[in-house]
């Protein structure tokens, strides 16, 4: 009889190997470094142009593919997943051409119709064409024949090897073409991916540019002297680092990869959730002037330790290592990055302390460098507000990681057994576990802990 699976003493393994993130962190690292160095390159090998760091917007740009292209030469050759049973490919079949190009053709179908519907709500949703997402837009209309174009190839180079031809674009496509056989399930399950390619693909996009400027740009001799300059420079190559992997694992759904969005988030609840905390819904509720704003009159832990080189250089170092653990939660992700989605399950790197460890350094991050509990108006009335939104702001989050584990939970028996090995082993939820149930009344249901 086999031990019970909360018994174990290593978590299940993970679908996504270390090496995948790190491959694509050393080929995003070298870019960086290149383009911090362009001028030199350039002398060395007499090339034309001007001589400065290329930190332009599509330096970038061109950051995702030295991020992307070791990911998925790592996830090929080494870690094979293009033979997982997962991705749905059977490899030793080659169907004739003749027998799945009608299937392909109504495929096709969906897919264009998606796009066109999403290029609409594009248009209609003013938000996008002002400030960071215009970069966004000009990217996504400059992708639109490429795309249209290679889609038809890689369908029917697709649909010849697929053990169900019939996926949940070819329902979307039938229920358009008025063919039997769509269910309306396999359409929602269509629509849930790709909103959430859409909607999270643009905004990540957008922010892609800021972020990797500064960091190309920044002077590392001048920020080494100030603790607080050094810590900003280590924690925004940080957040680029999120945002770069990230991005990738926006656009790179692709089955061979074993990286498709096998579903989306079908609670209410969980959009919610994770909506707020993205433009344009953050500025009402999180922004300077939103509902929960919590940095009012807060001029952050660089001007209340000014003084105290010690500390400073302690608390910048702090505050690196929580960037540092919420971007390595990130990288671990590989191709498989994105909110909202079951792409398989991860239970190495910082999974193996916490379930959720990006919104634990997220938030400890925030608390700590913003100390919202210090105000320069000394009014006690800013403090208590700041203190209790900025906790809104922490619960809301709790929120979300409460509804990925009941989606997770209810997809794949892998997961519950990783949510089960958990709470006897994590290093945060086993003690978090043990309150929960010391805080439990008597004959009640306990709340399980997302940390």
């Amino acid at each position: 009889m086999s031990a019970h699976p909360t018994a174990a003493k290593a978590p299940p393994a993970s679908d996504v190997s270390a090496g995948v993130g790190f491959a694509g962190l050393l080929g995003l690292l070298a870019w960086i470094v290149f383009c911090r160095n362009w001028p030199q390159f350039a002398d060395a090998f007499a090339l034309p142009g001007p001589r400065a760091p290329m930190s332009g917007p599509y330096a970038a740009l061109a950051a995702l593919f030295f991020s992307a292209a070791p990911m998925a030469a790592w996830s090929v050759l080494v870690d094979k997943v293009h033979r997982n049973p997962s991705t749905g490919i059977d490899w030793h079949r080659k169907r004739p051409l003749a027998e799945v190009i009608g299937d392909s053709a109504i495929k096709l179908a969906g897919l264009w119709a998606t796009w066109a519907i999403i290029a609409g709500l594009y248009c209609i949703a003013r938000w996008y064409w002002r400030g960071q997402y215009l970069f966004a837009m000009e990217v996504l209309a400059a992708a639109v024949v490429p795309l249209v174009v290679l889609s038809v190839p890689y369908v029917l180079w697709l649909d010849r090897r697929l053990v169900e031809p019939r996926d949940n674009a070819w329902h979307f496509g039938a229920m358009l073409l008025h063919r039997a056989g769509w269910d309306a399930e396999q359409v929602k399950k269509h629509w849930r991916a790709w909103i959430i390619k859409g909607f999270f693909g643009a905004f990540m996009i957008s922010i892609l540019p800021g972020g990797f400027a500064v960091v190309v740009e920044a002077d590392l001799a001048q920020a080494l002297r100030d603790p607080v300059a050094i810590g900003g420079v280590l924690i925004g190559l940080l957040f680029v680092i999120d945002v770069q992997i990230g991005t990738v694992g926006y656009l790179m759904t692709f089955r061979p990869l074993d990286a498709h969005i096998r579903s989306g988030n079908p609670f209410l609840a969980g959009w919610l959730a994770a909506l707020i905390c993205y433009p344009p819904f953050v500025y009402a509720f999180m922004g300077a002037d939103g509902i929960l704003a919590y940095e009012v009159n807060t001029p952050g832990w660089g001007h209340w330790l000014a003084g105290h080189p010690a500390l400073l250089w302690l608390w910048a170092g702090w505050l690196a290592l929580l960037t540092a653990f919420y971007a390595w939660a990130t990288v671990a992700f590989g191709l498989r990055f994105s909110n909202l989605t079951y792409r398989g399950v991860l239970t190495n790197g910082p999974y193996r302390f916490t379930r959720h460890p990006a919104y634990v350094s997220k938030n400890l991050f925030w608390w700590c460098s913003t100390l919202p509990f210090l105000v320069s108006s000394g009014s006690p009335v800013d403090m208590v507000r700041n203190t209790f939104f900025l906790a809104c702001i922490s619960a809301i989050y709790f929120w979300r990681a409460k509804t990925e584990e009941a989606h997770l939970l209810g997809e794949d028996a892998k997961y519950r057994e990783y949510h089960a090995w958990m709470e006897r082993h994590g290093l945060l939820t086993r003690p978090l576990t043990a309150l929960a149930k010391r805080l439990r009344p008597r004959g009640g249901a306990m709340v399980q802990p997302a940390e």
